[in-house]
């Protein structure tokens, strides 16, 4: 009988695989403890016909067998497309396995000595997978190849545990498959966390981080949490992780390895459980090249990357994606674009990828008239496609320079139009005023009177 053919019961039902009987007693022990249906296998043989058998809803597997590896398992429930979560245990520090079973599209790892509160918390997790995708507003729009990669990818990582990096330029849609991510794994109804590493100063970095004892430093007056337990059994977003120092990566690999985190002030580590997803427009392989990032934490937060593709590259998007933003922003009023409108934006090289072409419609519906929008209210100089795309990478500016540059003009135009006003400006260019701040920091844009403006 198929595994997909035998009804499974209310009761969870694990498989486990180890071939060292005292382990496996133990973790049989666990889990009937937490109610569960257990069956064992001593070796990847044994596991192979089980799964072929008998439907599961978790497979916890050792990674060392004396006839092959967990890594098998992992394949194998992958390759037969079965809908069973699969963990691994590996080696003490042995973080490469680790690594190289999470890319297979094993579920999360366990190391020796398996620590009984860490495998009833993975267990918890796995066994509150959602079964279909949530609805809601926020979805990734466009049927390109590009943009349906990206989609298929976001769907098969949300169940893992694994470590996600995603890259892509600034207003390309990081934080949204971020949260899609979330959205669509075990760890949908805890929280997630997002931190912008280049708004925090240094500093203070630790404490904001991994949090603080009373009278750590003069102002701790009580004690408080940091990130990392604000999301324990959740997700910690690391917007922009490129711009951390490299004294807070080491710091954070720590952390990442052992799963521990020590607050400012405090002799004691406490464990913490968190997935870590991490964005940056930053190349950070570069960045480990230039010395500027760690490469044993890029390996670490790089497990599975996604890599958001720009709007230039999604042309054939561009019409979908701009008239559903339109439907969601314009409400119970029935403003449409005039095809000249349409055929603009079409034609527009968007060097702030979706979040400008937001920003562009929302402009664009309070100069419209009589319910169309038209060229006219789009506010595009003529030649502003031609412009953006001399300036992409293989012309006179790398690929950072030239979206820094693009920042810098963007900034400038709305700072220019609110007189200054960073809060007004911000408001205009769909920023928070921290965001903007920090943005006018980075590139060193000053007040008219050179000084910083308080908005």
């Amino acid at each position: 009988m198929s595994p997909t053919s035998k009804k499974k019961s209310t009761t969870p039902h694990v498989l486990l695989v180890d071939d060292e009987q005292d382990i496996l007693e133990l973790l049989e022990m666990t889990l009937l403890k937490m109610g569960l249906q257990v069956d064992k296998a001593c070796n990847v043989k044994q596991a192979l016909v089980k799964l072929a058998e008998q439907s599961y809803d978790l497979c916890l597997t050792d990674m060392r067998m004396p006839d092959g590896d967990g890594l098998q398992i992992v394949q194998y429930i992958s390759q037969h497309n079965l809908d069973v979560p699969v963990a691994v245990i590996t080696a003490h520090g042995n973080m490469e396995n680790a690594i190289t079973v999470l890319k297979a599209g094993a579920f999360d790892y366990l190391a020796k000595p398996v620590a009984l509160d860490q495998l009833r918390s993975l267990i918890k997790s796995a066994l509150s997978l959602p079964q279909v995708a949530p609805s809601g507003d926020k979805v990734l729009l466009g049927h390109s190849p590009a943009m349906q990669k990206v989609r298929d990818l976001i769907e098969r990582v949300a169940r893992s545990q694994a470590p996600v990096h995603i890259s892509g330029e600034s207003g390309s849609g990081k934080e949204l498959a971020a949260r899609l991510i979330v959205a669509r794994g075990p760890r949908h109804e805890q929280a997630i966390i997002a931190v912008n590493c280049g708004a925090i100063p240094e500093n203070l970095m630790e404490s904001e981080f991994f949090g603080y004892k009373k009278g750590a430093f003069t102002g701790a007056e009580r004690d408080r949490e940091g990130f990392f337990q604000a999301a324990n059994g959740g997700t910690l977003f690391l917007d922009e992780v490129a711009d951390l120092p490299l004294a807070m990566q080491v710091k954070l690999l720590r952390v990442i390895q052992e799963k521990q985190v020590r607050k400012v002030g405090a002799t004691n580590e406490e464990p913490v459980d968190v997935r870590i997803i991490s964005a940056t427009h930053n190349n950070l392989a570069e960045r480990v090249k230039q010395g500027k990032f760690r490469q044993d934490l890029y390996y670490r937060l790089n497990v599975i990357p996604i890599n958001m593709p720009p709007l230039r590259e999604l042309r054939e998007d561009v019409r979908e994606i701009a008239q559903r933003t339109l439907d969601r922003l314009r409400g119970n009023s029935a403003v449409a674009f005039s095809e000249s409108a349409m055929r603009k934006l079409c034609a527009y090289a968007f060097p702030g990828n979706v979040r400008e072409l937001e920003n562009i419609i929302e402009r664009a519906l309070a100069l419209c008239l009589d319910g169309v929008i038209t060229e006219h209210d789009l506010q595009l100089s003529p030649d502003d496609s031609e412009s953006a795309a001399s300036t992409l990478p293989g012309g006179k500016y790398s690929l950072t320079e030239h979206l820094d540059q693009v920042e810098r003009q963007a900034l400038l135009a709305a700072l220019e139009q609110t007189r200054f006003n960073r809060t007004a400006a911000a408001k205009l260019l769909g920023l928070t005023f921290r965001t903007m701040r920090y943005r006018m920091e980075r590139l060193g844009i000053k007040g008219p009177d050179g000084e910083d403006d308080e908005g």
